[in-house]
Order: structure tokens, then sequence, then C-alpha cells
């Protein structure tokens, strides 16, 4: 028996329609533009309703159905929904972005095409100090003296860099070895395809503060010109649930617990019980999870106790 097909119409969002293609500058030669995506808000209900059985009426308004999902982790129903972006972004940067190994990449290839002539510079006020607290992070900006000391000595690497990858090139050596000294700032391209639960991931992750500052411009134009025009319910949700949001450990809820009811000496005993008040020389050492704890309490207004 033959039957109709059921009639469907594609959901689609005008404000990422509208920019489909137009490229968002990023650092100094960098860009992302999207380049095709499926589904949109409504594709999330959609699939997040259709547990409920055919024929059953609409149980929660499409905002409030979005915001319950993101707030009890249920992720199945945002991977419904994709998108593809064309990137430009200097290697070194591309390393970390290439960690987040749930999406679908094509790269430009070194080994098949000369070499993108574009290398991310850095201006003389922008050269970052390495961080005493965090290893993996940095804090401050050098001098400018030596800033523009830095700066010049590395458009002089550039352009011996290239310069010698030129020549080889030039004296028919191959691309695939050729290459093998251009540094990592040199920009390479690629297409980015992934679903929108990791997506909002990677989201997390490198629009947050403690990111290297290059992979968080690429994140926040993602981000904030991007998935807010796409997905503005999920985008809404994302941020006050996940984004903005802090989660508490039990003894961070204890502690909490100790000075909502005024006990700041138990709020100490259980933080020195966890090694968290370890003093040199008269000073409280450093302790990454305390640290991280007293941001959150920060920017709860509440003092800490020790």
């Amino acid at each position: 028996m033959n039957e109709q097909a059921e009639k469907l119409t594609r959901n689609h969002s005008p404000e990422l329609d509208a920019i489909l293609g137009q490229s968002f500058p990023v650092l100094d030669d960098g860009f992302i533009r999207v380049v095709d995506y499926m589904g949109t808000d409504a594709s999330i209900v959609q699939a997040a309703r259709v547990s409920y059985g055919r024929g059953t009426k609409k149980r929660h308004e499409d905002r409030g159905l979005i915001r319950y999902l993101i707030r009890h982790h249920h992720t199945t129903p945002f991977e419904m929904c994709e998108i593809k972006l064309h990137v430009r972004v200097p290697m070194d940067t591309w390393r970390q972005w290439i960690r987040h190994r749930t999406a679908n990449v094509n790269e430009y290839s070194t080994r098949y095409s000369v070499a993108i002539n574009a290398m991310y510079s850095t201006a003389p006020d922008e050269w970052r100090v390495q961080a005493t607290s965090n290893r993996q992070g940095s804090e401050g900006f050098l001098d400018h003296d030596t800033g523009r000391e830095l700066s010049q000595k590395e458009k002089e690497f550039h352009q011996l860099s290239r310069k010698l990858y030129e020549e080889r090139l030039e004296r028919g050596v191959a691309r695939e070895q050729a290459r093998k000294d251009l540094p990592l700032c040199t920009y390479t391209e690629a297409y980015w395809k992934i679903d929108l639960h990791n997506l909002l991931n990677f989201l997390r992750l490198r629009m947050e503060g403690h990111a290297q500052y290059e992979i968080r411009q690429y994140a926040t134009i993602i981000g904030r010109e991007i998935v807010s025009r796409w997905v503005p319910l999920t985008w809404e949700a994302f941020q006050d649930y996940i984004f903005n949001s802090h989660t508490f450990s039990e003894l961070e809820g204890q502690i909490i617990r100790a000075l909502t009811l005024g006990d700041k000496e138990q709020a100490r005993a259980l933080a020195d019980r966890e090694g968290w008040l370890k003093y040199k020389d008269g000073k409280l050492r450093f302790h990454i999870e305390r640290f991280e704890f007293e941001q959150k309490l920060q920017t709860l207004g509440i003092e800490f106790p020790w």
C-alpha cells in the first residue's frame, strides 16, 4: 500500500540566514563565517517532544522546555542541530581547537597547496607575562619597550621563515617538506562542522576567562555573533544555567552553610581539614581549589572566612 509522504517544512533561522557567508574578523588576519546549518530552537523542541508520543499535547512552552533540558543536562535534543563554520586561525591556536574531537573537520593542506601567506603578529603592548599561580596561563603584560623589541624580532623571524619556505619551493623541494620550518603562528583554514550540544561545551571551555586569549576571541564571536542568532532561546539558557552559573562541591556547600549561620570558625575548620589553609613564612600558600572557591564567593559578595 502506497502512502503519501508527510509534507514537512524545514526549520530555518532568518537571523542566521542573513549572515551566511559573512566573515567576522578575528585577531589580525583570521575570520569565522557560517557556511551551512541544520535545525533551530524549534528542532530541539521537536526532538524533545517526540518522546511524549504522537498526538500528545505540548507540555511546556518552547522557552521553558529548552531551559528545562539545559538545566537538567538532557543533551540529546541539542544534537539534532548542526552548524558548519569556515575558519582561518593561527596553527598554534588551531592545535587547542582541534582537541575538541567531537566535530567533523577538513583542513587546508600545506602538503597539496602553498601555505597561506599570513602569520599572527603580536603588537608591542600585547606580550603577556607567565602567570605565577596558573602554570598554563598568563597575567599582565611586559613593558612597552621590551614588547617593541620582541615585536621587531618577531617580524624579522616571520620574514626570514617565509623567505626560506618560498626559496625551497622555487628550488623544487616538495611542499610536504618545504613547510617543515614554518612557525606555528602561520594561519591555516578549515571547515568545522559540529552539533549544538558539543558546540556549547566548546564555548563553555573556550569563552571562559582563563582560556587562552587567542582562542577565546574565536569562541566569543561564535557565541555572541553566531549562536545567539541561530538558537536564541538555547543561547539564553546556556548563559543562565551553564556559562554564568556556579557549581559547588559538597565541601564548598558545607562552608557556605556555615557562613550563612555566622559560624566562621566552622568554615575555617572545614577548609583546614581539606588542606586548603597551609602557611609558609606566615603567609597563606596558594591552593588552586581554594582560589577557585574564593572567586565564586566574590561573585556572591561573600567574605572569605580566612
